[in-house]
């Protein structure tokens, strides 16, 4: 436990201290949207291709890790769905629904890859990259499908949700740093010194963005919708995963990994996609706040069931 710790505490102060800047001296969201911006189609998916590239694959169970999250991630949705009439007569009506949805099943990639790379290094950090393959397609079309279907004024054709996945970059970056790695193609020295550079920034910007994009107004008085997105993601989510990891006879740090992937808060993208689709945003951002507060608790109890 101390050594989980250890690796969770310097995540937690890079949040509070996106918290703070974004209360002290960087207020203006135009600020943080510029670096949302930045580290999401630029220096996040550097961090992916560059470790896909670099990763010894040979080395790490890719499809009990991979399978194990994907099946987790899928009975989670498949949950969540049938759930649907019961939080209906919760008064729980389509929008937040979807927000519950978002945030029981999707996951903040920053989170997942600082704390793998804390604790297991470059091997820890391709073994999460590589389950984002596995993770990514599968939630987002979930989660467009499902805003579609009970939030969206207007609904999207089956086109314009697998357009919206397509476009996702941290999707090319898995699938442009595989490709590579797979078939050796060799790359310059040059691009190695770049890559390295914005990779090593990607994650502490990442993390200062989601503290400055945590909403802590109503903490104190978390609504039902809140506390069953917290309950299912922080709970029931990983418990699903290392259970799946564990009859595929995932052991030792790779369990670990898989502890630290389903054990994260939701992602912040979420909320920007609630915005986007009409889904109860309100909702979205006090799950997120919530989760990524109560995570300090849950997520080191979680990798210590799994080391």
């Amino acid at each position: 436990m101390p050594v989980v710790v250890a690796a969770l505490l310097p995540v937690f102060i890079l949040i509070v201290l996106g918290v703070v800047l974004k209360h002290s001296l960087m207020r203006l969201d135009t600020q943080w949207h510029g670096l949302e911006q930045l580290t999401y189609f630029v220096l996040f998916p550097m961090l992916l291709i560059q470790t896909l590239v670099k990763a010894d694959l040979s080395r790490v169970p890719v499809a009990g890790v991979g399978g194990a999250l994907l099946l987790s991630a899928l009975a989670m949705s498949l949950l969540c769905l049938a759930l649907r009439p019961a939080l209906s007569r919760l008064g729980i009506d389509g929008p937040a629904f979807t927000s519950i949805f978002q945030g029981a099943t999707r996951w903040q990639t920053f989170v997942a890859l600082s704390i793998a790379a804390n604790m297991f290094g470059d091997l820890g950090l391709a073994l999460a990259s590589v389950a984002m393959v596995a993770i990514i397609p599968l939630v987002n079309v979930f989660s467009v499908s499902v805003l579609a279907r009970y939030a969206a004024q207007e609904k999207r054709s089956p086109r314009a949700i697998v357009m919206t996945v397509i476009r996702n970059p941290l999707i090319w970056a898995c699938a442009i740093g595989l490709a590579v790695n797979l078939m050796h193609l060799p790359l310059p020295k040059i691009w190695h010194e770049v890559a390295d550079a914005l990779s090593r920034s990607s994650l502490a910007i990442g993390l200062l963005v989601t503290g400055a994009g945590l909403h802590l107004k109503g903490l104190l008085r978390p609504s039902l919708g809140a506390a069953i997105g917290v309950g299912l993601k922080l709970v029931l989510m990983p418990a699903l995963a290392l259970g799946l990891a564990s009859w595929f006879g995932i052991t030792g740090n790779s369990l670990a990994i898989v502890a630290i992937c389903a054990a994260v808060p939701t992602s912040p993208s979420a909320y920007v996609l609630a915005r986007q689709m009409g889904g109860d945003a309100p909702l979205l951002a006090q799950i997120i706040t919530l989760q990524t507060i109560l995570a300090a608790i849950t997520m080191p109890i979680a990798i210590a069931l799994a080391a």
